[in-house]
């Protein structure tokens, strides 16, 4: 028998045992697997090596294969990102610029300037609204009081006037600004009459344009008398009174002599008030006053001859003006502090925000004592 270790010359190889053999086995399978590398040389013969597989270079290629995939994965949701906080940005740019943030930003020595829009009346209605309140207009006086920057303030109004009790208040106003070395400049737009006017007065400055419609100073109590409608649609009214003119003024019934006459007296002491408002801040004798204080209206033009405004022009002439008397030097930063805006009217431009306006002013627009006018 011939023992299968041993090789033809009948002796078995040394140190080659049964393991041994069966490692050299598979390393040659090994080698009949690795992959085979080559270079063609110049005469286009191909010569190969053979490398075995690097397996920690294989996990490297994986692992950064598979982080190429995750940042090529994120690059829409950068983008996205990029773009939602550049929207932001712009919206919140918009809304500082239409709210009037962004004027007050980064400077120094400023005019002020302050719409008077709408009828006017005290309370609370935001600007743009189409009516200009005492409560709104004085706030933004004594914040441009108040700025140490501000060196003078243009009040630009539009107006046919409204109620004399804003007008005062906002006269006031005017009055301590001047007080604190801050002067005021009117700056007339299509209108400025009445309460308009009355306010228009204790300014330093009123300009406007040759067509302006001003003036009109004057007071009007009005009562409306819808006896005659209720009699006719049967409705009767019982009224129980302390006192004989508790009910003066309503709907129901006309005015007896005796609340005409005393009607008479109240508009006559409001209608003082206004023509030494005007007398002082004019700087006109009040009787010259009230010859031309009789309610009629009077053009830009006009209004110059009788000394009621001072020169024309437009707003921006009125902030050059304003500059002039605040003393500053160079070219001032205009602050517009109640701007009515794009933003502002989206906000306020709903149904129910229309709504809520009509309550707050029924009380002025549908008095049962009728509504005094200025």
């Amino acid at each position: 028998m011939i023992d299968e270790n041993t090789n033809q010359e009948g002796m078995k190889p040394e140190g080659n045992s049964g393991h041994d053999i069966m490692e050299s086995s598979a390393h040659a399978n090994r080698e009949e697997l690795a992959p085979i590398q080559g270079t063609q040389d110049n005469k286009g013969k191909f010569s190969s090596t053979e490398s075995a597989p690097n397996d920690t270079n294989f996990e490297k290629q994986n692992s950064n294969s598979s982080t190429k995939k995750q940042k090529r994965r994120m690059i829409p949701y950068i983008l996205v990102m990029l773009a939602l906080i550049a929207i932001i940005m712009v919206s919140a740019a918009v809304i500082l610029n239409g709210f009037g943030i962004k004027d007050n930003l980064g400077s120094s020595q400023k005019v002020a300037v302050i719409y008077v829009q709408g009828t006017m009346l005290s309370g609370s209605v935001p600007a743009g609204l189409g009516y200009a309140t005492s409560e709104e207009i004085s706030e933004n006086i004594r914040s441009a009081v108040k700025d140490k920057d501000v060196k003078a303030i243009v009040l630009r109004i539009n107006s046919p006037g409204g109620s004399p009790v804003a007008a005062q208040e906002i006269v006031e106003e005017v009055k301590k600004a001047k007080a604190h070395g801050v002067p005021v400049v009117v700056s007339m737009g299509d209108s400025a009459t009445s309460a308009a006017y009355y306010i228009s007065a204790p300014a330093n400055y009123i300009m406007a344009s040759p067509s302006t419609v001003t003036g009109s100073i004057g007071v009007i109590w009005i009562f409306q008398n819808m006896s005659g409608s209720y009699s006719k649609d049967g409705i009767d009214y019982q009224v129980v009174k302390s006192g004989e003119m508790k009910d003066m003024g309503s709907p129901w019934r006309g005015l007896t002599n005796a609340e005409k006459e005393y009607a008479q007296g109240v508009v006559s002491e409001v209608y003082e008030n206004f023509v030494t408002e005007v007398s002082e801040g004019r700087d006109i004798n009040i009787s010259e006053v009230k010859a031309l204080a009789d309610g009629r209206i009077y053009t830009g033009t006009r209004a110059k001859q009788l000394r009621l405004i001072d020169g024309f022009g437009d707003i921006y002439d009125a902030v050059d003006k304003a500059a002039e008397l605040g003393n500053v030097t160079g070219e001032p930063k205009v602050v517009y502090m109640n701007k009515v805006s794009l933003s502002k009217l989206i906000l306020g431009s709903d149904s129910g925000q229309a709504s809520s306006i009509n309550q707050i002013v029924s009380y002025f627009e549908n008095s049962l004592y009728g509504k005094i006018i200025t």
